[in-house]
């Protein structure tokens, strides 16, 4: 009895979505001829959504500010925190942030799907706002570590969460110019903290002003995602259609609305069908896809584009190169790359940047293939 009762209730509830969805299906066929028959009424307008995207940038600016603050700051922050000429301790500043942050990434997508896009943005904000507080106000090495430990949570966490949302309330035209966006706030930041890192070897404690600086980004994410929109596609796998559905009218228009909710009834019914356990990932066909996204994402690792984040200053200074000024040339150059990509993305596509990226991460200095 219990049993027929439960496949009763599914055939309910499957019949409900198909009604839903074939109510949008015939709704996008009738905004279609809205500007007469056949005819398409164009894409929305950019500007809508852009707003949104500039503050769920935010948490990239933070990520790339806090990968670089320790770059002109470490020298003097060690003076005063007494592990000056300890490698070990100046690897451990920096390392307990990626440490935090790979904890962080393990949960960004749970956390997402659980309490949705905005509020993980906002708890991407808590731990950069007390971790920064913690590394102001250290008085010792483990006082810096802990809040490190912190701040590198709320990098792991912020990143992945900013990706899918910009992905989820772009219009498809913008869409890799808009995810673009991420990376050059990335860059912003680092350029940002390098510029006032610079007073760091003249003013004294000044390194402390250097993470309290960071506090009012993290602080404005905050308050900001409040006002913000809901990712539609959240709204949508929860049942929330008719927020879904306001939700696209504030990031498209509402002549777009009908179309844009049968898009997601489509791709709702795809990723149903397409669903696959955890373990399919590592075999099968999701293999290869799996194996060369992890390989870029490794290979930038191993380039060593970090270390020039964090130790350019002391790279640059032994080698007898003003690091303020060799510091000014790392960033340019990041941030023209990540201006080329913003606005070539959506006209050359992503395999063909890919390539050439890579290509000239591979050239090392004496022109030769490494």
């Amino acid at each position: 009895m219990r049993g027929r009762h439960v496949d009763s209730y599914s055939m309910y509830k499957r019949g409900t979505r198909d009604h839903v969805i074939n109510t949008y299906d015939y709704d996008k066929e009738q905004v279609r001829l809205l500007s007469g028959v056949g005819k398409d009424i164009g894409n929305p307008s950019w500007k809508r959504s852009f707003p949104y995207i500039l503050l769920a940038a935010l948490s990239s600016f933070l990520f790339g500010y806090h990968l670089g603050v320790v770059n002109e700051t470490l020298e003097s922050m060690s003076h005063d925190l007494g592990f000056h000429g300890d490698t070990m301790a100046e690897g451990l500043v920096v390392s307990t942030c990626l440490g935090g942050a790979f904890v962080g990434s393990l949960f960004s997508g749970s956390i997402a799907e659980g309490v949705g896009r905005r509020r993980a943005f906002q708890l991407c904000a808590l731990p950069l706002i007390i971790g920064s507080s913690m590394s102001a106000t250290a008085k010792n090495l483990w006082g810096m570590l802990l809040g490190r430990l912190f701040v590198g949570t709320g990098m792991g966490i912020g990143p992945p969460v900013a990706a899918l949302y910009v992905a989820e309330v772009s219009p498809a035209y913008v869409r890799g110019t808009y995810g673009s966006c991420s990376q050059l706030a990335t860059c912003l930041g680092l350029m940002g903290a390098l510029f006032i890192g610079f007073p760091a070897k003249q003013i004294e404690g000044w390194w402390r002003m250097c993470f309290w600086a960071s506090v009012a980004p993290a602080a404005l994410l905050t308050v900001f995602m409040e006002f913000s929109v809901e990712s539609p596609h959240w709204l949508f796998k929860r049942g929330r259609g008719a927020d879904a559905e306001a939700e696209f009218e504030k990031l498209l228009g509402g002549p777009y609305v009908k179309g844009a909710m049968a898009e997601l009834s489509k791709s709702q019914r795809g990723d149903e069908a397409d669903t696959v356990k955890l373990s399919e990932l590592f075999y099968g066909h999701h293999r290869k896809v799996v194996f060369m996204g992890s390989s870029l994402f490794a290979l930038q690792q191993l380039s060593g584009i970090n270390a020039v984040f964090y130790f350019s200053s002391t790279v640059f200074k032994s080698a007898g190169v003003p690091s303020e000024s060799a510091n000014i040339c790392v960033g340019i150059a990041n941030l023209l790359g990540s201006l080329f990509a913003l606005v070539s993305m959506d006209k050359l596509g992503r395999k063909a940047l890919l390539i050439a990226s890579f290509s000239g991460s591979g050239y090392d200095y004496s022109g030769n293939f490494s």
